[in-house]
């Protein structure tokens, strides 16, 4: 079985994917990592929202957005897999699938992410690299990395 993905507008999220994609947030950001930060912020409705799907059940996501939103460059955040699903690896799908889906929908190839530290070698398999020295974002560990 393998992991099947929907790429979707805010407004095209129906209430249970839109629930689906705050549950998964919110148990890997803020239980999972015991980090304390409003992940609702404002910044839904201007992404497009990658949804994977393994066995019918939301297991991995990321929201993009388009030059000058977040970075100045096109970029990919709140990347998440579900911690009983990250031993099949549906991290590096989900980077193919996002890093495609910013191509096909802002006709872009140059992305920067705020990586957490610890995923360096992670990214850099997608072609990104470190641009920026560690920096604490919600006292967690980050790096500015760029692709393209």
């Amino acid at each position: 079985m393998e992991i099947k993905f929907k790429i979707k507008r805010f407004n095209e999220l129906s209430i249970s994917e839109l629930y689906n994609l705050l549950q998964l947030r919110s148990e890997v950001f803020v239980v999972e990592q015991n980090c304390v930060y409003q992940d609702v912020d404002g910044k839904d409705a201007k992404a497009i929202h990658v949804l994977g799907y393994y066995n019918e059940e939301l297991v991995a996501y990321s929201r993009l957005f388009d030059k000058g939103y977040y970075f100045e460059e096109t970029s990919i955040g709140r990347v998440v897999v579900k911690q009983k699903c990250r031993d099949k690896k549906f991290g590096h799908d989900l980077m193919r699938v996002s890093i495609e889906a910013i191509k096909e929908n802002f006709n872009e190839t140059t992305i920067e992410i705020s990586a957490q530290e610890y995923l360096q070698k992670f990214y850099e398999s997608h072609g990104f690299v470190k641009i920026s020295e560690m920096y604490l974002e919600d006292d967690i560990p980050h790096i500015r990395m760029k692709k393209g």
